[in-house]
This record gives structure tokens, C-alpha cells and sequence, in this order.
């Protein structure tokens, strides 16, 4: 857990100032004269810190992968990962993504659509939470991570894909919301079965029996 007596550095709190902004006004309707001010700052000032507003973005995407690879982290220091890793998606989509940081990753994703800078930021986030979940899924079926990558590729591509695409449809004040969400959480869920079935079988590789047999 990081140090919360340790100071923010100066990016950091910039960012913190700006994301309502950022997220209400938009990646095309929030000006670095509103980003500036938001923060406190003359445009000049701001600009030392932020040049463009797709470096904001990749601020904010790379601070975020740092709380997930914090995360994923204690996921495989835990006595029972796969159940810690549960506890985090479920955190993920119930709490993280359905407050303050809604629109702004909302925002972000439909940006990635449209600018390919911004795509190739979110696009390498991606990959390492892809890279992420597969570490995590050779350590628990005891499998060598090539074989791993090549029996859970579409596993982990697959999660990647739920938890954007709630992000991106930011659905929680729409009609039928607790049911979509539920549906979700239950695929993820089906998803990991599917890999805890592997790390429950891993005895059953010296009876040649193949991972769901």
C-alpha cells in the first residue's frame, strides 16, 4: 500500500484537478485554457507539465496501470489469487466505474476511436493488463507462461474487452443497469472458472487429462 503520508507529486495533483473537466467538456471540448485554469495555473505553466492534451491522456492512463499492477501484484502474493484477482474486477465494475471515474474513462475510450495517439496509449495499457492476466493464470495452474499464453490468450483478451466496453458504455443510469451489470459480472466469473478448472486439474497433467475435461 503506497505511503499516504508521502507527498503527490506536482503532475499528480494536476491531473486530479483537471479529470472533472476533462471528462465533462471532453477530449475535444476541454480547451488547455480550461485545463490551465481548473488547475490553478497560467496556459504557459500548464504547458510545462501537460505539452498536449493526448500527454494528459497517457498521464492518466499511466497512473491508472500503476494501480493495476499494485493490484495484480496482490493477486499473486495472496494464499488464493484467483479469488483476490475476483475481489479486484468486481471492485473494478461496481465501485470504480460507477463513480467519479466513469465519464472520464468513458471519454477516454470513445477518444481511442477517434485519435490515434490516443489508441496507441490505450492500446499498450492493454496489453499489459493482457500480460497481467496471464502471469497471474500460469502461476496458478502451475502452467509454463508460453502455454499459458497459448490456452488463455482469448481468456484474458476477453476480460480486457468486458471491462472496457462497460467503461466505454458507462450504462449505470439506464434501464435494466443492476441486470447488466450482473450479466457481466457473471461472464467474468464463467471466465475464471474456466481457468480455476486448469489450476484444479493441474495433478490430473501426469493422467494426460486436458484443462475442463
Amino acid at each position: 500500500m503506497p505511503d499516504s503520508s508521502a507527498p503527490v507529486p506536482r503532475g499528480d495533483e494536476i491531473l486530479d484537478q483537471i479529470r472533472g473537466t476533462f471528462a465533462v467538456k471532453g477530449f475535444d471540448g476541454a480547451s488547455m485554457q480550461d485545463l490551465a485554469r481548473a488547475a490553478g495555473m497560467s496556459v504557459g505553466n500548464f504547458y510545462r507539465y501537460f505539452p498536449s492534451k493526448a500527454a494528459i491522456v497517457e498521464a492518466i492512463v499511466r497512473r491508472d496501470l500503476e494501480g493495476v499492477e499494485r493490484d495484480f501484484a496482490a493477486v499473486v502474493s495472496s494464499d488464493d489469487p484467483m479469488a483476490r484477482l475476483r475481489e479486484i474486477l468486481r471492485y473494478r465494475i461496481e465501485v470504480e466505474l460507477c463513480e467519479e471515474d466513469a465519464p472520464l474513462w468513458a471519454e477516454i475510450t470513445a477518444m481511442a476511436h477517434r485519435n490515434p495517439e490516443i489508441a496507441g496509449i490505450c492500446e499498450r495499457m492493454e496489453t499489459e493488463i493482457r500480460r497481467a492476466f496471464l502471469g497471474i493464470f500460469a502461476r496458478v495452474t502451475g502452467q509454463p507462461p508460453a502455454e499459458a499464453e497459448a490456452r488463455f490468450a482469448a481468456h484474458a483478451a476477453f476480460l480486457v474487452m468486458l471491462v472496457r466496453a462497460w467503461a466505454l458504455d458507462w450504462p449505470q443510469k439506464r434501464a435494466g443497469a443492476v441486470e447488466l451489470k450482473s450479466l457481466l459480472l457473471r461472464s467474468i466469473d464463467a471466465t475464471l472458472d474456466e481457468v480455476a478448472r486448469c489450476e484444479a486439474q493441474g495433478a490430473s497433467k501426469a493422467r494426460g487429462l486436458p484443462c475442463g475435461a
